[in-house]
């Protein structure tokens, strides 16, 4: 039997891979044991606890984005969960460590090279994040999806896997239709408040030349009214907006929409290619590293989407954008056609069995 720690957390990004790795192991080794370590403060904190699934949680603060003060903070609760960690690896015993990033993935990765744990890091974005950038030298495999990560690693060590996505995303062939434009605006997990503000405004533009246009906005938990109250302001028929918090079946969602203008978190593009529709890629501009706009540059090199800088996303910006591509049905269809053949459909499949295989070479089985 087979032990699995996977740690780290924080946004979306971050958690659906952790969730879609655990669902892979489950299919590949149905008597391995997966168990997650986060944070209180992330997102996995709620996510994984309603899913029922194996959850340790250990305080551990940022060290990047508080100042001085902040990064001293961060690194005396980090440095109080590395002997947290190490004792939680003794007693759970995993045999295999993978870290998705996040706040909680440094300690548990460091804890697991003291301990001789084989140790794997997923790097989803083009740029390693902060985390990840510490640990990539101490880990026995990389695996990653955009950009060229593989030549910053030693031989042998990276391995492009994609980005491991949950259960329910499939490739949905986009067949335009005649008389129907539907667009559909996500925010990421917590929603963005740049696109809540300037979408409105570009759909009400929209409508005046596409009058049978309709869109789904996901903007964000707890910014529902003040939305909605934005497309009434810009005089857009209630009947045209659906304006949600978040959307839970995204894949169903992505399906349905003619194009989708959203940010650039690479879970969000690993979703888009699998479905694969066409796109209007508003990154955020203050990622860390900017790597939001790493990532929406290897889908718009290859054609797959259009990228513009939120400086750049006026509400007339965006709805020349969204009438272009309501004009041009061979457009979004090329533009669907080139994101689907950048999806890795398999990505936590892959993941997952290499992580069984470096468990296994631990254990000499």
């Amino acid at each position: 039997m087979v032990t699995v720690l996977i740690a780290g957390g924080g946004t979306g990004g971050h958690v659906f891979p952790m969730v879609a790795v655990g669902q892979a192991l489950a299919r590949l080794s149905p008597d391995s044991r997966v168990f997650y370590v986060g944070t209180p403060r992330g997102m996995e904190s709620r996510l994984l606890g309603s899913l029922g699934l194996d959850l340790e949680l250990l305080d551990v603060a940022p060290l990047r984005g508080g100042g001085l003060s902040g990064f001293a903070t961060g690194l005396a609760k980090a440095t109080a969960s590395l002997k947290t960690s190490w004792e939680l690896l003794r007693r759970r015993k995993p045999d295999v460590v993978l870290s998705v990033g996040g706040y909680a993935g440094g300690p548990v990765a460091l804890a697991a090279r003291m301990l001789g744990v084989p140790l794997a890091i997923l790097e989803p974005n083009s740029v390693f994040g902060f985390t990840n950038r510490v640990l990539a030298p101490l880990a026995k495999r990389v695996f990653f999806a955009f950009g060229n990560l593989d030549q910053k690693l030693k031989s042998g060590v990276a391995l492009r896997s994609g980005v491991p996505l949950r259960d329910g995303f499939q490739r949905s062939n986009y067949e335009p239709q005649v008389g129907r434009f539907h667009v559909a605006v996500f925010g990421g997990s917590q929603g963005a408040k740049a696109l809540n503000e300037t979408v409105p405004l570009a759909f009400a533009k929209l409508l005046q030349a596409v009058p049978y246009a309709s869109m789904l906005h996901q903007c964000g938990r707890g910014r529902l009214e003040e939305t909605k109250a934005r497309y009434r302001q810009a005089n857009v028929p209630d009947s045209r907006v659906e304006v949600v918090e978040f959307v839970s079946n995204m894949a169903s969602a992505l399906s349905l929409a003619d194009v989708v203008l959203q940010r650039s978190g690479a879970g969000a593009l690993a979703e888009l290619c699998l479905v694969g529709r066409a796109s209007i890629l508003v990154p955020f501009p203050y990622a860390v590293d900017d790597h939001q706009l790493h990532n929406a540059e290897a889908l718009a090199s290859a054609g797959a989407a259009l990228l513009v800088p939120q400086q750049r996303a006026s509400e007339e910006k965006l709805a020349l954008m969204l009438c272009t591509l309501a004009a041009d049905p061979a457009s979004r269809l090329r533009m669907a056609q080139r994101a689907a053949s950048l999806a890795a459909p398999n990505a936590a499949e892959v993941v997952a069995q290499d992580l069984l295989s470096l468990a296994h070479s631990r254990s000499g089985v």
